[in-house]
């Protein structure tokens, strides 16, 4: 009489458990080998990203020494700042008193109003008082040119 266990005899059961024990261990194996993979993968990534990291550095280094070269050739090229200085200049003749600053706003004046040009677009005034006249001729930007009565 063979020894049956609900059917089924001890060496099927032998046998299911060995198979059942071997694809254990190929499953076991599998694992192994896919921690290998993963843990090659892993070092290769962290390899990459150092790479990434270190000529991120070099560029970012580069561009600030560049950036650092052009500040100081700007700060070479830059105008050392002049002192302003307040001029006030008045013209004292035959009990008059002209001032320098009231002449040019009416040129300024004559050139926006009555000319209709831009203040913005006055680039220099040049004076000239003739007291004898009683006038002062004046020149705009070098080319208009008009006589204003003091």
């Amino acid at each position: 009489m063979k020894n049956e266990v609900k059917g089924k005899t001890v060496s099927d059961t032998t046998k299911k458990t060995a198979a059942a024990k071997k694809a254990t261990e190929g499953v076991a194996a599998a694992v192994k080998t896919a921690e290998k993979t993963a843990a090659k993968a892993a070092d290769k990534a962290e390899k990459v990203v150092e790479k990434v990291v270190e000529k991120t550095e070099e560029a970012a280094a580069k561009t600030a020494a560049k950036a650092e070269t052009a500040v100081k050739a700007a700060a070479k090229k830059a105008p050392a700042k002049k002192a302003v200085v307040k001029e006030t200049v008045y013209l004292q003749y035959l009990g008059k008193e002209i001032d320098k600053d009231e002449l040019v706003k009416q040129v300024k004046e004559i050139w926006t109003k009555e000319l209709n040009n831009k203040a913005a677009d006055i680039k220099d005034i040049t004076l000239y008082l003739k007291p004898e006249e009683n006038a002062a001729y004046y020149v705009v930007n070098g080319d208009v040119t008009g006589r204003i009565q003091l």
